[in-house]
């Protein structure tokens, strides 16, 4: 599903225009993503919690090479999904 598709859905849901569907859309991926960027954490209850998680500095390798290689630590977007959310999915 893209999100055309999304925005086709709720339009035919709402009564909403496309163009104010794709707004609307637009404004809560963007509110999203800047709580991510602040290092907020997103909770929509029956959906999931949108999150910011850190990761340790590790040593890999370049499998070609066998050289190690260190990556720095990081922040990671993550999503949990909720309960009714994984259920949903199962049927």
């Amino acid at each position: 599903m893209t999100k055309a598709d999304i925005v086709a859905r709720i339009a035919q849901t709402t009564g909403m225009t496309k163009a104010d569907t794709a707004d609307v859309l637009d404004s809560l991926l963007e509110a999203i993503s800047a709580a991510l960027g602040r290092g907020e954490k997103i909770e929509m209850r029956g959906f999931g919690i949108f999150k910011v998680e850190r990761r340790k500095s590790r040593v890999a390798r370049n499998p070609k090479t066998g050289q190690e290689i260190r990556i720095p630590p990081r922040a990671v977007p993550v999503f949990k999904p909720s309960d009714h959310l994984k259920d949903r999915v199962q049927k």
